[in-house]
C-alpha cells in the first residue's frame, strides 16, 4: 500500500498492511531539512522541500502545509511579529478585535492574493505536485475557538463566553465562513485532509464546548467532506473534559495531546473512532530512549485498539533523537 491508501484505509475502517505513520513535523521538519523556521514558516518552498526530505527520511505516510496559526489572523491585518529561527506570533496586546465593534468591518481576505494564507495554497499544490497519490497531503486551518481567541485575545474571549455570548457567536459565525472557505481552496489545490487545529477549545468546559465550539467544529467538519476531503481534529493541552463532545464532531481523526489518556478517550468515543497519539512530545519522544518510545507506542495502540495511527500528542520537538522518530517509524510499520 501506498502511504496515502494506508491512512485512508484505517480512517474508513478498511484493512491496512501496517499502522499509519502522521506524526506533526513543523520545526523538527525545518531542523531536518537545515533551514531556519523563518523561513519555513514565510516560503512554501522551503516548507514543501522540508516536508518531502522529513517524509522520506522517516517513512512518513503523509506530508503537511501546518506551520503556525497566524495565517489567517495576519491576512485579516492582525499584528504578527515574525522570527528568524521561531514560529511567527500573534501580539495578544494588540489583538485585531480589541474593539469588538470592529467585527462588523471585517471582510473574508481574498487567498488568490499575496499573503499567508496563499503562501499555503501554494505549499498544499507544491506537495500535491511532487508526491502524486504516493503520501497524502494535510492542508490545515484554524479551529473556531481557536481563531476567535487569536482575532479578540484568548483572554477576552474568555471572558466573552460569559458577558456577551451573542459576540462570540457573530465572531465564530465569521470564522467558521473564513475557514470553510480556505480549506475548500487547499482542497481544490490537492489536499485530500484538512488538519483543524482548536488548541483554545483544550481552556473551556464540557458546557462552553456543547453550548459554543461543537456546533462550529461540526460544520466545518461537515463542509470539509462535502469538498471531497476527510478532517483532522487537532486540540492542543487537556481535552479529558471534552473528549465525549470530540468524538460527536464527525471528525475521521482526533489528535490526543499527551495530558489526555488515549484509554479515556476510547472509552469516550466509539471503537470506530480513529485516534492518534498521545506520546508525550517532549518526556517521552525527545528525551526518552527508542525503547521507551517503542513501549510507549505499544500501551497507546493497546489502548486505541486497531482504529489507531501513530504520531505524538502534538508536534516532534526541535531537538529530538533521530533514533526515537526512527522508533516510532518501526513500530508503525511492523504492527497492524
Amino acid at each position: 500500500m501506498t502511504g496515502k491508501q494506508r491512512i485512508l484505509a484505517t480512517l474508513e475502517g478498511l484493512s491496512r498492511d501496517h499502522l499509519p505513520l502522521m506524526p506533526i513535523t513543523m520545526m523538527f521538519a525545518a531542523d531536518t531539512a537545515g533551514v531556519r523556521y523563518g523561513e519555513y514558516a514565510r516560503d512554501y518552498r522551503v516548507l514543501a522541500e522540508a516536508q518531502l526530505r522529513t517524509a522520506e527520511k522517516y517513512g512518513f505516510d503523509y506530508v503537511s502545509a501546518i506551520s503556525d496559526p497566524a495565517r489567517e489572523a495576519a491576512d485579516l491585518g492582525a499584528a504578527i511579529e515574525y522570527f528568524d529561527d521561531q514560529p511567527p506570533a500573534i501580539i495578544e496586546e494588540r489583538a485585531l478585535l480589541l474593539d469588538k465593534s470592529r467585527l462588523g468591518l471585517l471582510a473574508l481576505p481574498d487567498h488568490s492574493q499575496c499573503g499567508r494564507m496563499q503562501d499555503r495554497l501554494l505549499a498544499v499544490e507544491a506537495l500535491a505536485s511532487r508526491v502524486g497519490e504516493d503520501l497524502l497531503v494535510e492542508g490545515w486551518v484554524e479551529g473556531p475557538c481557536a481563531m476567535a481567541s487569536d482575532l479578540r485575545g484568548i483572554n477576552n474571549l474568555m471572558l466573552d463566553f460569559h458577558d456577551d455570548p451573542d459576540f462570540v457567536r457573530d465572531l465564530f459565525a465569521f470564522v467558521i465562513a473564513m475557514e470553510v472557505d480556505f480549506a475548500k481552496a487547499q482542497i481544490a489545490a490537492g489536499a485530500g485532509i484538512i488538519g483543524i487545529g482548536d488548541a483554545a477549545a483544550s481552556l473551556v468546559g464540557p458546557r462552553i464546548y456543547q453550548s459554543f465550539v461543537l456546533a462550529g467544529e461540526q460544520q466545518m467538519i461537515r463542509e470539509i467532506h462535502a469538498a471531497g476531503a476527510k478532517a483532522r481534529l487537532h486540540i492542543c493541552g487537556n481535552t479529558r473534559r471534552i473528549l465525549t463532545g470530540m468524538g460527536q464532531t464527525g471528525a475521521d481523526m482526533i489528535d490526543l495531546d499527551s495530558p489526555s489518556p488515549v484509554a479515556e478517550a476510547r472509552a469516550a468515543m466509539s471503537a470506530s473512532q480513529p485516534l492518534l497519539g498521545n506520546l508525550d512530545p517532549v518526556r517521552t519522544l525527545r528525551d526518552g530512549s527508542p525503547e521507551s518510545v517503542t513501549s510507549a507506542i505499544a500501551q497507546c495502540h493497546v489502548e486505541a485498539g486497531e482504529a489507531f495511527l501513530v504520531g505524538a500528542g502534538c508536534e516532534i520537538a526541535r531537538g529530538t533523537p533521530e533514533a526515537n522518530v526512527f522508533a516510532m517509524a518501526r513500530y508503525a510499520a511492523s504492527h497492524a
